[in-house]
C-alpha cells in the first residue's frame, strides 16, 4: 500500500499516519519529521530549514524531493509507505509522480482529511502549548492555512483527476477517524464522512 495523507496543517495527518503504520505494516514518512531531524542534528540543511519553518514558510521542493528519494530507497519502504506533508503543491505532486514511476512504486490512494479551519486553529494552539513547536503558534498557523489554501488544496484536484483521491471526515475521536480511513482503504469508497 502506497498512500499520501493530505489535509491542512493540524488536520491530523501525522497522528493518523502514526496509527496507520502499525495497522498496515508500512513506514510513515513525514517530510516535517525528516526536516525536524535535520534541525535537531544541527546540519546546514537543518539550520536553513529551521529559519524557513519558523517563519511559517515552506522548504524548497528540490530539498524535500531529494530527502524523499533517499528515504524511499530504504528497505522498509519497498512494500509501501504513508507520505505525510508531501506533496504540498502541484509541482511537488508532479515531481512525486515522476519519482514513484521511476522506482516502480506508483501511489495507490490519496486520503484527504477534511477538518474545518477553526478546529485546526484550536488543535494547533493546544499542540503549540504542549510541544512548543514554533510552527504551531497562532499567527504562523494562520499563515500556514493561507499557504495551504493557495498551494496545497489544488493538489487534491490533481489526484482526483487521476482517480486516486478519497475524502475522509477528520473530525472526531482518533479511533473513529482511523476506522474511517481503514474503511476507505478496504472498500475504495469515494467518501467516508460518518
Amino acid at each position: 500500500m502506497r498512500l499520501v495523507l493530505l489535509g491542512a496543517p493540524g488536520s491530523g495527518k501525522g497522528t493518523q499516519a502514526t496509527r496507520l503504520k502499525d495497522q498496515l505494516g508500512i513506514p510513515h514518512i513525514s517530510t516535517g519529521d525528516l526536516l525536524r531531524a535535520e534541525v535537531k542534528a544541527g546540519t546546514d540543511l537543518g539550520l536553513k530549514a529551521k529559519a524557513i519553518m519558523d517563519a511559517g514558510n515552506l522548504v524548497a521542493d528540490e530539498i524535500l524531493l531529494g530527502m524523499l528519494k533517499s528515504r524511499l530507497a530504504q528497505d522498509d519502504a519497498k512494500p509501501g509507505f504513508i507520505l505525510d506533508g508531501y506533496p504540498r503543491n502541484l509541482v511537488q505532486a508532479d515531481a512525486l509522480d515522476s519519482l514513484l514511476a521511476s522506482i516502480g512504486q506508483p501511489l495507490d490512494v490519496v486520503i484527504k482529511l477534511e477538518v474545518p479551519g477553526e478546529a485546526i486553529i484550536d488543535r494547533c494552539k493546544i499542540r503549540f502549548e504542549q510541544e512548543g513547536r514554533a510552527d504551531d503558534n497562532p499567527e504562523t498557523v494562520k499563515k500556514r492555512l493561507d499557504i495551504y489554501a493557495d498551494q496545497t488544496a489544488p493538489v487534491a484536484n490533481f489526484y482526483a483527476q487521476r482517480g486516486k483521491l478519497k475524502e475522509v471526515n477528520g473530525v472526531g475521536e482518533l479511533d473513529e477517524v482511523t476506522q474511517r480511513i481503514l474503511g476507505v482503504l478496504a472498500t475504495g469508497t469515494a467518501a467516508a464522512n460518518g
